[in-house]
């Protein structure tokens, strides 16, 4: 399992923090760090829908130009407009942001 954010997200740290809580292994993907591809976004965009992956609150994506805003490229170099975290498991997107009900749903066998 794989967990996509930046470590200084509440909500990020909230979603670590239920997963340790719950014994659950993960891997965490640093998007400052390590970057994101365009190829990620993409899948994450055709799981969820654009609209949801792009964390439309965030300063980041207020100052964005309309012509920014729809561009993957620059959500590649901004990272701080990706809604987060994002939780992938086999390799495939099943989770946007923390909602425990919906962790629990889908994590908790």
């Amino acid at each position: 399992m794989k967990l996509y954010g930046i470590p200084n997200c509440n909500t990020v740290k909230k979603a670590q923090d239920w997963l340790k809580e719950n014994q659950i292994d993960f891997e965490f993907h640093d998007f400052k760090k390590k970057g994101i591809t365009a190829g990620k976004l993409t899948e994450w965009f055709n799981v969820f829908g654009w609209e949801k992956v792009i964390n439309k609150n965030g300063l980041t994506f207020k100052k964005l130009s309309k012509e920014e805003q729809a561009d993957i490229s620059y959500l590649m170099q901004n990272t701080s407009a990706i809604k987060r975290p994002i939780v992938e498991q086999d390799g495939k997107a099943i989770l946007l942001g923390f909602i425990v009900e919906d962790y629990q749903e889908k994590l908790k066998k």
